[in-house]
């Protein structure tokens, strides 16, 4: 059976390249060898190792939260939730002011807030090898 690995940037209308470049270089380095799913928003990017879609109807969304054996998201309260709802080993990023990919930080108290309560992973972005290798654990 496949590893699937789903990735939501949400909606936003502002960029999260970083974390799809960090994806994308896992891929090429062989640390990530699952299919990725990725749900973008308006994250414009291009890649052949990963199936990227701009945007989902929720049938599709659901759909790909129900069958992923791990999620990997921005600090969205209701993709969080979604993946809870289904049993889905969650992994977390916020999106950060710092790298204009949101008007200000309250992501990082969202994920927090999971991550302190057990819920989730989170770290930074450089880190995902090893919080998928937590994951398995």
């Amino acid at each position: 059976m496949d590893f699937l690995i789903f990735v939501s940037l949400g909606t936003n209308d502002k960029s999260f390249n970083r974390l799809l470049d960090k994806i994308d270089k896992e891929i090429e380095l062989g640390n990530i060898n699952d299919k990725v799913i990725v749900q973008s928003g308006f994250t414009k990017y291009k890649s052949d190792r990963m199936d990227v879609i701009d945007l989902m109807s929720m049938d599709e969304f659901n759909d790909c939260i129900k069958k992923c054996d791990l999620l990997i998201t921005h600090g969205g309260v209701g993709t969080i939730l979604d993946g809870l709802k289904n049993g889905k080993r969650i992994i977390a990023f916020p999106r950060l002011k710092k790298y204009h990919e949101h008007v200000n930080n309250h992501q990082v108290e969202i994920v927090n807030e999971f991550y302190e309560n057990g819920y989730i992973l989170t770290g930074d972005i450089s880190d995902l090898d090893s919080l998928i290798k937590q994951v398995d654990e």
